[in-house]
């Protein structure tokens, strides 16, 4: 199944890839940080999302920190790059950033 996200992410994106960014994502951010994503990338997301500005410029905050990190890799920190700027398109916008 595909997740398809707004605001500029290429292509819907498998469930799995999302999962596995997750992890990366998981081993970048602080256990905070990563609480406050978890919902989306910790491979249980299956429905619909619609997340209001200010938490989507926020996981387009932690996104973005998480891809710069020394230890996540550089094809996993474009994708999290990615989906960071659609966040902050979102958040800009002053529109939900939908997840569907």
């Amino acid at each position: 199944m595909g997740i398809s996200i707004s605001h500029g992410v290429r292509g819907p994106r498998s469930a799995l890839t999302i999962a596995n960014l997750g992890q990366h994502l998981a081993n970048t951010l602080t256990g905070r940080e990563w609480r406050e994503i978890a919902d989306l990338f910790d491979g249980t997301f299956d429905d619909v999302a619609s997340i209001p500005p200010r938490r989507a410029g926020r996981i387009g905050d932690l996104l973005h920190k998480a891809a710069r990190h020394r230890l996540m890799p550089a094809d996993w920190g474009s994708l999290a790059t990615e989906i960071g700027d659609a966040a902050h398109r979102a958040a800009r916008a002053r529109q939900n950033w939908e997840w569907t």
